[in-house]
């Protein structure tokens, strides 16, 4: 029996369950985590529990990852493992589909910097994780630095839970950005805007302080974070001469925007542009049968994510044979979220100047303890221009991130066409048991 299969459970991967199943087809919705709501959504234990309600027609799959997908006549074949990862129980099945929406949404961009392998530096996202799913706080006396609005809800996350914030560093200049752009991305955005200002009033009133063009070049420490120093940029980030400065915390969170999931999507083989799936106004891949939505296709927020999974459904219900309706709303509401995503693009940029807070010694792949020197003579000295062959030669994105980490970082250090391509190019998506392997399919 044909039915949409729709991995990740996110805002956008569940309004496409949901379209898909109201239009009357079945539906697989596929998620690693053992609760609906994604990232954004299942992080919060306040978040009411009628959002996640899903249609009769939906089976909800939890904890279980897709690690492969392959073309099979009519549409492609989702490999899926269930049960924890270290758990002895697994299981194994294999899925059939003509109609596949992926919506496996995006991860913190982490720009490398001299200590930031100490324990103590924290990505933003995994701040808020700790703190508003499990009211943990990532530590006493915390400095929150990167560039864009995300920086806010983290803090007033890390403020909930009782931390000190001693600042938010904003790299860019955002008020620049938002008047050097034209009315319209900024008007489509007018109830986020009034979003931030709450945020931004809450840390005034906490007195936290908010700094532009400043961001953290160094962490200081010998088992953990002791301290950092900052500093004041230029427009193109870099360095201020004679505006360093040394700031005591003990953790210290980075965010300088997402960067997309995009294994089972190269998998596919779809089309990217700058690092990011390309769809069509049906939110269809230019692969047949396969659809996309969310953050995979631009970083625009739940509400965005969540339009274009409503549209991404209804076409995949389309594709087997129903007939929604024409999800008009959701069209006009993406249409409106993507003119505010392109603003936030453009007010929230990463400048080339990062590069020059790297020294030789600075780590840029953790996992397999690769420096910006190795990196630098590989693609000098030894002529290296490739991904794989970059790979090869330093074990740069080699470790059990595989790149998700430092992958970017690698690429735009050393120069390497088709970056996104290069390190989300994986034919077994996650990790899986030689023995899991060897087992025949059940579809």
């Amino acid at each position: 029996m044909s039915r949409v299969v729709v991995v990740g459970a996110g805002p956008a991967g569940m309004a496409a369950a949901r379209a898909a199943a109201q239009a009357g087809t079945d539906v697989l919705l596929i998620d690693s985590g053992a609760r609906l709501g994604g990232q954004y959504h299942r992080q919060d234990t306040r978040a009411g529990t009628e959002r996640f309600t899903l249609p009769a027609r939906v089976e909800h799959l939890a904890e279980s990852v897709v690690w492969a997908l392959e073309p099979v006549a009519g549409g492609h074949r989702v490999h899926v493992r269930t049960g924890p990862a270290d758990g002895p129980g697994r299981s194994g099945r294999s899925i059939d589909t003509p109609a596949l929406v992926l919506a496996t949404g995006a991860f913190d961009r982490a720009l490398p910097f001299p200590g930031w392998d100490l324990p103590g530096v924290f990505t933003a996202g995994a701040a808020q994780a700790l703190a508003k799913g499990q009211g943990v706080r990532v530590g006493e006396r915390v400095l929150l630095a990167g560039t864009g609005p995300f920086l806010l809800p983290v803090a007033r996350s890390l403020l909930d839970v009782g931390a000190e914030v001693a600042g938010v560093l904003e790299a860019g200049d955002p008020v620049t950005g938002w008047l050097a752009r034209p009315g319209g991305g900024l008007s489509a955005g007018i109830g986020k805007l009034g979003e931030l200002a709450g945020y931004a009033s809450v840390l005034a009133r906490q007195r936290v302080p908010y700094r532009r063009r400043t961001t953290v070049i160094e962490a200081h420490g010998t088992d953990r974070v002791e301290s950092v120093t900052t500093a004041r940029l230029r427009p193109d980030w870099t360095v201020v001469p004679g505006s360093a400065r040394r700031v005591e915390v003990d953790a210290v969170c980075v965010g300088f925007g997402f960067t997309p999931q995009l294994e089972l999507a190269v998998a596919a083989r779809c089309a990217l542009a700058d690092g990011f799936v390309t769809v069509d106004a049906a939110q269809a891949t230019s692969v047949p049968g396969v659809f996309a939505a969310g953050e995979l296709t631009g970083i625009g927020g739940a509400e965005l994510s969540a339009a274009e999974g409503e549209i991404a459904g209804a076409s995949a219900a389309r594709l087997l044979g129903a007939h929604p309706a024409p999800p008009v709303r959701a069209l006009r509401k993406a249409r409106r979220g993507r003119r505010f995503a392109a603003a936030l693009d453009a007010a929230y940029p990463v400048r080339d100047g990062w590069r020059t807070w790297l020294r030789e010694d600075t780590l840029v792949c953790r996992c397999e303890e690769v420096t910006y020197g190795e990196l630098r003579g590989a693609a000098r000295e030894r002529e290296v221009c490739g991904g794989r062959a970059l790979k090869l030669v330093t074990r740069a994105g080699l470790g059990p991130c595989q790149g998700r980490v430092c992958g970017r970082a690698v690429a735009e250090l050393t120069g390497i066409p088709d970056a996104a391509a290069t390190f989300a190019r994986r034919p077994i998506a996650a990790p899986i048991r030689l023995g899991e392997l060897a087992e025949e399919p059940t579809l």
